[in-house]
């Protein structure tokens, strides 16, 4: 494994990084006070290519690798982790779906509008009762002549709102049953398509999390993603590669607020002296440096593996799990060096703090990845 970002990564990083700063950060708190979901901001970073960073140029996208990827949701959650996040969710959920799933006419269809953030993008998995007993959901399609009638409601949908396409996850079978959903792309203003309550979160409240409400929906045979049947199959591969985002935004929380932390330390005194001298400041500053650099290599192998066609389900698990519990702690250690000001929405830390929290719950808990990895792990 080569530890040396390439010089295209390097410039895409420093692309992502130039536009947080110009375009995001001035707006960050106005857009977190408010909860607005900056809908703008994603058009101008389809338009960089970053909202279809590895989709093939063939279908708009701008064909790059995970590493790439994994470089861009870093820079921008080191700014607002709100952006990363959505920026996440609709490159690794909706559209690697449809790209890794869809056949030619469903790639052709919404690929390219969904690469240029002409469209943005949801994915409905999780259910008000079933977040991660996916096998039990209430959420059905049933067929009628050629076509399939939805009935449901998802919850905790990244863009459930403001998305224009939607791949979503039904039962079409009996409940737990083996084999027993499919997976379909439903477009916004179907009949019976309709979103339901927007949340109000703790942190990332710049990225909109909404219910999706399907009362009646009746689609063509043709919006079905891959076989009946197969839906959390293929849920579970996307989710594999969709840890590695996750991973991403987490590791790129930890360094803005390690950054923070480390430049705030040697500008405040204390007893006439930076209160970086002071070991209990210095000692959390070199526990914060190490955990992310060692989520950032778990990262960076997870990357690797997925650029080689390795299966990355214990990688991206531990990548995943390991980075948002780092987010956490380098995050309340922040507050904690930042003192009474870490406190205050003046300074950049109380957002990390916030925002750092929900990395260990979206795809996947971290009870879940380790899980996962103890399944991985005994085989």
């Amino acid at each position: 494994m080569n530890f040396q970002h390439s010089e295209l990564t390097q410039q895409v990083a420093q692309t992502a990084r130039d536009f947080a700063l110009q375009y995001i950060k001035p707006h960050l708190m106005e857009w977190d006070e408010s909860q607005e979901f900056p809908v703008h901001i994603f058009k101008e970073l389809g338009k960089l290519g970053m909202m279809g960073v590895i989709v093939p140029e063939a279908y708009g996208g701008a064909g790059l690798s995970y590493h790439e990827y994994n470089a861009i949701i870093q820079e921008i959650s080191q700014v607002c982790g709100s952006i990363g996040l959505s920026v996440a969710a609709h490159n690794s959920l909706c559209t690697n779906h449809i790209l890794t799933f869809g056949n030619e006419e469903q790639k052709q269809k919404y690929l390219p509008k969904l690469a240029t953030a002409e469209h943005i993008g949801a994915w409905g998995l999780t259910e008000p009762n079933t977040g991660s007993d996916a096998g039990n959901m209430k959420t059905t399609a049933v067929r009628d002549g050629d076509g399939w009638i939805l009935n449901g409601t998802k919850s905790w949908i990244t863009h459930g709102k403001s998305g224009d396409i939607a791949v979503v996850i039904t039962r079409t079978g009996e409940p737990r049953a083996k084999n027993n959903s499919t997976a379909f792309i439903i477009e916004r203003g179907m009949a019976g398509f309709t979103a339901g309550k927007k949340e109000n979160k703790l942190g990332m409240r710049a990225s909109e999390t909404c219910e999706m409400i399907f009362d009646n929906c009746r689609i063509s045979d043709a919006q079905r993603l891959g076989e009946v049947g197969d839906g959390f199959k293929q849920a579970m591969k996307i989710l594999d590669g969709g840890r590695l985002s996750i991973a991403a935004l987490s590791v790129g929380i930890a360094k803005g607020a390690y950054n923070a932390s480390l430049q705030y330390s040697k500008e405040r005194y204390q007893f006439d002296q930076p209160i970086s001298s002071f070991q209990g400041i210095s000692f959390k500053l070199a526990d914060m440096a190490t955990e992310i650099a060692a989520a950032d290599l778990l990262l960076s192998k997870a990357c690797d593996m997925k650029e080689r066609g390795e299966k990355v389900t214990l990688s991206g698990a531990m990548a995943k799990y390991y980075g948002s519990e780092v987010a956490v702690r380098a995050s309340t250690d922040a507050v904690q060096i930042f003192g009474g000001y870490g406190y205050t929405k003046d300074f950049p830390v109380e957002k990390f703090y916030r925002d750092s929290k929900l990395c260990t719950i979206g795809e996947g808990t971290s009870e879940i990845q380790k899980l996962v990895i103890a399944r991985e792990i005994l085989g």
